[in-house]
């Protein structure tokens, strides 16, 4: 391979690998702690600081301008007084020559348009900090502390309710659903890479970094998340808006009832309709529908959920397939209502409906949303409901002091070992040892970008795997530096022996990683828990220092030739 391509290949793999770094050097070195704690939160804690904060600034500089005060606020609000800025152009409005409490409320038409702006500003950086933390290198259990589970799914208690014995199939897309029903839950805690994976055949093992609630945790991890299809009653629903724009308060919000009798005939419910705010949580449109008090149908039957495009409108929509006893219910149900609305009911909340045009049978297409709406309701039809029954088996609870210790020893590990590594190769092999080092911390950086590339965790383990990686990689430079070295005690010239010497190491090198990454894997495959993550570090490790041994610690010779002119090779004492 030429020069060039290899200084091309290098270089590229290093911006990528910048690329996949970059959140986790935005997150953990210049991020703010007290934002990271903030962002880390669930949605409704940052709603909640952000309209908090937003009340807070508004109140004091209210305060301000009532006082007289003229003091210049740059210092104090920055943020503010950029969003007052974009407010005064776009306005056409000149720039105040002191941005004090009174130029910057001036900015906006009312208190109600400065308040939404605040707010609007610190929903975006802290939603996009809580963006940033799940594209960072996640830490594990044993470093960032929290809580670990073990979930145990009762096929025999599904097998009740569904009338028959699972098979093989029915079992793996049970548990595969159940995965995705908890994936999709997990952004409660406020964590977006918790750790959800399958353990054996009937368990999944949870482990939830950070500080947690078990009951909280419990209760949304076993939750029911019951989907079910309502016909709307139309009249009643009208006669409820009308008597609400008089009595607003008509509706006891706990028991959901209308406090005049007969607004609400007998069997029927009444629900709120909710859309999702600027924070993705769910919102009270201030809406009510009138429903029949029995579901049509439950989501239990549903088999599958996917979106498409419409081929004439081009509009996305969002269809699922229902089982066989399922799709005979909906048939009934929409032969027996055509024109009537069918509203969708998660966990009590109305999250849509729509007008029944026809019969339909196991396939049903619903539209009318945007794309990322057709995305979410076919997520929500897919996981709304756990397909089998699960139950907390094992629950443990680690403190975040012993990670901070562990991350501590860990990072010293690394550097030590990196030091005696550097020390031997340089007392040994002179400038080549200096070679083979930064071949290795070079081999470190790829091996993190690796791990946050792939969403993997990094663990007490992985650390150990990165601390043996760092003694197994220069292997590969010493049996490419001997082989250099042979060349040179035969008299050939510095660019003829390095040529020669990476030529026969080649597959000496690839021999001895092949066998070690082939035993990683398996063992990555066949372990669990930390067997597993130390068995990941180490074949990362591996096949990195395959590209640095051979491609990085190559360049640097090459640009000692070319560029430095050297004639001769530092590779150890006694050759010249």
């Amino acid at each position: 391979m030429s020069k060039t391509r290899r200084l091309i290949i290098v270089i590229a793999v290093l911006a990528i690998c910048f690329a996949f770094l970059y959140p986790s050097l935005q997150w953990y070195f210049w991020t703010p702690k007290e934002d990271q704690a903030i962002a880390v939160g669930s949605r409704e804690q940052i709603r909640e600081y952000s309209r908090r904060t937003a009340y807070s600034i508004v109140g004091d500089l209210k305060a301000k301008a009532a006082a007289g005060d003229t003091t210049d606020l740059s210092k104090e609000y920055p943020l503010e007084i950029q969003l007052a800025k974009k407010a005064y152009k776009d306005s056409g409005r000149p720039l105040p020559k002191v941005w004090n409490a009174e130029s910057i409320l001036g900015a906006y038409q009312n208190e109600k348009a400065i308040f939404d702006a605040i707010e609007a500003k610190y929903r975006e950086k802290m939603l996009g900090l809580k963006s940033v933390h799940g594209r960072a290198l996640q830490l594990g259990l044993d470093l960032a502390g929290g809580m670990s589970v073990v979930i145990q799914a009762d096929f025999q208690d599904t097998a009740k309710r569904v009338g028959h014995e699972l098979s093989a199939a029915e079992r793996e897309d049970a548990i595969n659903r159940a995965l995705e029903t908890l994936n999709n839950r997990i952004d409660q805690f406020g964590l977006s890479e918790p750790v959800i994976r399958r353990q054996g055949a009937d368990q999944i093992y949870v482990e939830i970094p950070g500080t947690a609630d078990p009951d909280r945790i419990n209760s949304i991890i076993m939750g029911k998340g019951n989907l079910a299809f309502y016909i709307v009653d139309t009249d009643a629903t009208t006669a409820l808006r009308q008597y609400l724009m008089q009595n607003p308060l008509g509706v006891d919000e706990k028991t959901m009832t209308v406090a005049q009798p007969g607004i609400v005939p007998e069997g029927k419910i009444v629900r709120k309709v909710y859309t999702k705010d600027s924070y993705g949580l769910d919102e009270f449109t201030g809406e009510y529908m009138v429903l029949e008090s029995t579901p049509g149908l439950d989501g239990s039957h549903i088999q599958s959920a996917t979106v498409s495009v419409d081929s004439i409108t081009g509009k996305p929509e969002t269809n699922f397939v229902l089982d066989k006893e399922g799709g005979q219910i909906f048939y009934d149900l929409t032969s027996n209502n055509v024109g009537k609305t069918l509203a969708v009911v998660l966990d009590e909340r109305i999250k849509s409906y729509a007008v029944i045009q026809e019969p339909i049978r196991e396939s049903v297409r619903i539209s009318g949303f945007s794309a990322d709406e057709a995305q979410s309701l076919a997520t929500l039809l897919r996981t709304a409901a756990l397909p089998v029954t699960l139950s907390v088996v094992n629950q443990q609870a680690i403190g975040a002091s012993l990670g901070e210790d562990a991350i501590r020893q860990g990072e010293k590990a690394i550097i030590i070992g990196l030091l005696a590594v550097f020390l031997f190769m340089f007392a040994y092999y002179k400038g080549a040892g200096v070679n083979a080092t930064i071949a290795q911390i070079i081999n470190l950086y790829i091996m993190l970008a690796v791990l946050s590339a792939f969403k993997l965790t990094l663990s007490l383990p992985s650390i150990a795997g990165f601390v043996l990686t760092i003694g197994m990689a220069v292997d590969a430079n010493v049996v490419i530096f001997e082989r250099i070295k042979e060349e040179l005690r035969a008299g050939k010239s510095r660019k003829a022996s390095i040529d020669a010497g990476f030529h026969k190491a080649f597959w000496a090198v690839m021999d001895s990683n092949i066998t070690t990454i082939i035993a990683a894997l398996f063992l990555a495959q066949l372990g669990s828990g930390t067997v597993q993550g130390f068995a990941m570090s180490l074949a990362i490790g591996n096949m990195t220092s395959l590209f640095t041994s051979l491609f990085v610690s190559r360049l640097i010779f090459d640009f000692e030739t070319d560029v430095l002119h050297m004639k001769h090779v530092s590779i150890g004492w006694g050759i010249k």
